[in-house]
């Protein structure tokens, strides 16, 4: 939507600690003992520095603005620094502050009057004013973190200054909603990258100032992968034998369950166990017929190719497919994959061609977390059927 942001009262958050570990290859800032580490390391914060950079631009507005802030290093002292008519409305309850305190800290400055809040930070910070605010407040962050996968941030602190200066000029500009990411900095040091959707924020977006989501667009495959392994894993059902087949993709949900498994097999799974490893057809219809519960099929694309059934994944034989039925497939892609296909529709090719027929048609495809497409499935030979 398009209007007008009277920018009179601006909120600032500064996270005073943000960005500090990456200098120190510490992957992020969260934690206090991650702080002490890299300061320990002679890492000075950044946070501070970065702001000036977008505040720069309101100056010639300061005799018209007033910024909203909490005490010391989360807004006032940079604020005064800069020249500007300052109200502090509160001030952070422990030292170093907390996200606790940044989630305090929106609250208090929305409620004060604040037109838009600015914050720098990184996704965390983000992750702060979703809790705080929801998607129905404006805010602008400024990218001050390690890690920054969300598009509520501008592309530099310079260009959060520029759609800053427009706002306070006047000018009219898009508010959208834009996506706030994040990544489990534990797991992403111990060398597994998890990432999850948290929700939206409201943000003015102008021209090329703002940065698209981590994941939009030249996808990260890391990333990707490790957001739909965190989706598969809410829509794991207990009582159901799941079959997993071969791939990266596949695998890593596996590995974000912490079960092994094997990368060019297929695995049994569980109530999130592993309960057998690396079995064949004979094995798997087997466990079909000794199970009381649901069944059902995790498998991927081969990239490139589009093969869904059939290649590399045998062991998901005629008989197997049948038992468990086209609608208990769970089939997972990254988007990258999907658009190297140009568009031919991935393809099944059990070796049954009745069955390769009859579930032709277009089938649901999990590319992220809470993010599924409908792409067609063939047989190889030109026929795709709407079901």
């Amino acid at each position: 939507m398009r209007r007008e942001v009277q920018l009179k009262k601006l909120g600032l958050i500064i996270n005073p600690w943000a960005g500090v570990g990456g200098p120190a290859g510490l992957k992020g800032s969260d934690g206090v003992e991650t702080v002490r580490q890299a300061l320990a390391a002679g890492v000075e914060p950044q946070s501070h520095r970065r702001a000036a950079v977008a505040l720069e631009a309101l100056k010639p507005y300061a005799d018209g603005l007033e910024i909203l802030c909490y005490a010391r290093d989360m807004g006032e002292s940079l604020a005064r620094e800069c020249g500007f008519r300052v109200t502090v409305v509160g001030e952070a309850e422990s030292s170093p502050s907390t996200p606790a305190d940044t989630e305090r800290a929106a609250r208090v400055i929305r409620d004060a009057g604040a037109d838009l809040i600015v914050f720098a930070g990184g996704d965390g910070t983000a992750r702060n004013m979703v809790n705080a605010l929801g998607d129905d407040f404006p805010v602008l962050g400024i990218p001050a973190g390690v890690k920054m996968h969300s598009a509520c941030f501008a592309i530099s602190p310079k260009a959060g200054g520029e759609v800053l200066r427009r706002l306070m000029a006047g000018q009219l500009v898009d508010l959208h909603q834009r996506e706030v990411r994040d990544i489990d900095e534990k797991s992403f040091r111990e060398g597994r990258v998890s990432t999850r959707y948290y929700g939206e924020l409201l943000v003015p977006e102008e021209g090329h100032f703002l940065q698209a989501v981590k994941n939009a667009g030249r996808e990260v495959e890391e990333l990707a992968v490790a957001d739909i392994a965190a989706h598969v894993i809410e829509e794991l059902d207990p009582g159901t034998l799941y079959l997993v087949g071969p791939g990266s993709t596949t695998m890593a949900l596996l590995d974000e369950l912490g079960c092994g498994g094997t990368l060019l097999g297929v695995d049994l799974l569980r109530d999130g166990q592993l309960i057998a490893a690396d079995v064949g057809a004979a094995q798997i219809e087997r466990a079909i017929e000794a199970h009381s519960g649901p069944v059902k099929i995790v498998l991927t694309a081969i990239g490139g190719q589009g093969h869904l059934i059939g290649r590399g994944n045998q062991q998901f034989s005629p008989g197997v497919l049948r038992a468990v039925g086209r609608d208990n497939l769970m089939v997972v892609a990254t988007k990258t994959k999907i658009t190297q296909l140009g568009g031919r529709p991935l393809l099944v090719d059990s070796g049954d061609p009745q069955l390769d027929e009859a579930w032709a048609g277009f089938i649901r495809v999990i590319t992220g977390y809470r993010d599924t497409i409908l792409y067609p499935l063939g047989n190889g030979e030109g026929s795709v059927h709407v079901l």
